[in-house]
């Protein structure tokens, strides 16, 4: 019982600390960014045999979506977990953080465009496998005279990225059902 009330209130807290990082009026910037999450190592968060698998029992919502994690139950949907970590393969990642759902890459210089760098953050906030359940941040610099400088980022680039992480949980949640 107290390993559920402190996951509770541990819970509580990562909720109000992500519904505080929505209320921006202003674009955010890379001066904005923080560093939050633990680095993913290997399956120290995966199964039951990594560090946390197992420590809290099965997890799945109302509509049967799973939490992150085979044998622990974390407060994000997993398919939009996996469906995140695969969409942004392609950039390095600095840290993941399952239990807070929330996933950050590297800087990450296009081939074709060496003085561009992208950056992006995903957070999974919910159980379910809905749209209004993900949310990503994309951050864009140019290198200009020796130094990177912030630039805006397309809103519809951050709808994209969002509608593919999408399509790729949705993809999984099907070969989850057909196997």
């Amino acid at each position: 019982m107290t390993v559920r009330l402190l996951w509770a209130c541990v819970s509580l807290a990562a909720m109000g600390a992500l519904v505080g990082c929505g209320v921006h009026t202003t674009p955010v910037t890379e001066a904005d960014y923080h560093h939050v999450g633990s680095t993913a190592q290997g399956s120290m968060f995966s199964g039951g045999n990594g560090l946390f698998g197992g420590l809290f029992g099965a997890n799945k919502s109302a509509s049967g979506d799973q939490g992150v994690g085979a044998g622990g139950a974390i407060g994000v949907n997993a398919y939009l977990w996996r469906g995140a970590l695969d969409t942004l393969s392609f950039m390095p990642l600095q840290s993941a953080d399952p239990f807070g759902g929330v996933i950050i890459t590297d800087w990450y210089s296009p081939p074709d465009s060496p003085e561009e760098r992208f950056k992006a953050t995903a957070y999974i906030l919910g159980r379910e496998l809905r749209a209004d359940a993900l949310r990503v941040t994309i951050f864009r610099q140019v290198l200009q005279n020796g130094q990177w400088v912030d630039q805006p980022v397309s809103p519809v680039t951050v709808g994209d990225i969002e509608n593919k992480v999408l399509e790729r949980a949705r993809q999984l949640r099907i070969q989850t059902a057909s196997s």
